[in-house]
């Protein structure tokens, strides 16, 4: 991630609608899941691999008994252990430094589009589980919408449902859940996407421009109105695999 796009994950992360709605629909999609694997007993450990900043590890430390970080960029890794949340350590999701089967949960929140072998950070993290363990993966959707944003943030791809899952059964896994999510705002994110690559067509390009999505700032009671929104999809995704959506959520059971 470039230098700018870091900046604003430190500043937006607690506050900002989507960091909020991500964490609130993503949880609740794995608090589900873990609901009907272990009951009410909570799982022993959680591995939240590409940490990046830290923002889901407090909601992974209410979810388990233990969670553990690993985070490949120096930076994000020393914000992580400033939170004092859970212990940090710098590693690749493509080389995960923990022995088989050691973990019960392994998450990567918007993770695998960044690296370059995204079946082996999978296949990684089926490793790491024990059998029956739980992998979730959230990814941005849609390689139509690659745009300015996903080059700051150094993604290598978007994907469809399809993509994801063969991705999964790849590294070994069963499929529990296989959702789109940002759903009932994707419409109009999708319009405003394919406008500004249009504008960038004809714009020339700065190679230092540091804007991002996060850019823009909005009124307090708009960013609550797109919080609220992202986050009532989740009384739907619970339940049923969300059909379209500017992100996606993939669950697998280690087989």
């Amino acid at each position: 991630m470039q230098a700018e796009a870091f900046r604003q994950f430190i500043e937006l992360e607690r506050d900002h609608w989507w960091f909020r709605g991500r964490r609130t629909v993503y949880l609740g999609l794995l608090e589900r899941v873990l609901a009907r694997r272990f009951g009410a007993a909570r799982p022993a450990r959680a591995l939240d691999l590409g940490c990046g900043v830290g923002g889901f590890l407090d909601g992974l430390a209410r979810l388990s008994e233990r969670v553990i970080g690993f985070e490949y960029d120096a930076e994000a890794a020393a914000h992580c252990r400033s939170r004092a949340v859970a212990p940090i350590a710098r590693a690749s999701a493509e080389r995960v430094p923990a022995r088989d089967a050691s973990f019960d949960v392994v998450c990567l929140f918007d993770v695998i589009e960044h690296v370059d072998d995204d079946v082996a950070a999978l296949a990684e993290s089926a490793r790491v589980l024990r059998p029956g363990g739980l992998c979730l993966a959230s990814v941005p959707a849609f390689q139509f919408l690659y745009a300015e944003n996903d080059r700051l943030a150094e993604h290598r791809r978007r994907y469809t449902r399809g993509e994801l899952v063969e991705r999964f059964a790849a590294a070994g896994f069963e499929i529990e859940r296989a959702t789109y999510t940002n759903v009932l705002l994707f419409p109009a994110i999708a319009v405003a996407v394919l406008l500004l690559k249009a504008w960038e067509r004809v714009t020339p390009r700065r190679e230092e421009s540091g804007h991002t999505n996060l850019t823009w700032g909005i009124p307090r009671w708009l960013d609550g109105v797109l919080y609220r929104c992202f986050a009532a999809e989740l009384v739907l995704s619970r339940r049923f695999d969300l059909p379209l959506g500017h992100s996606l959520v993939v669950i697998g059971r280690k087989r």
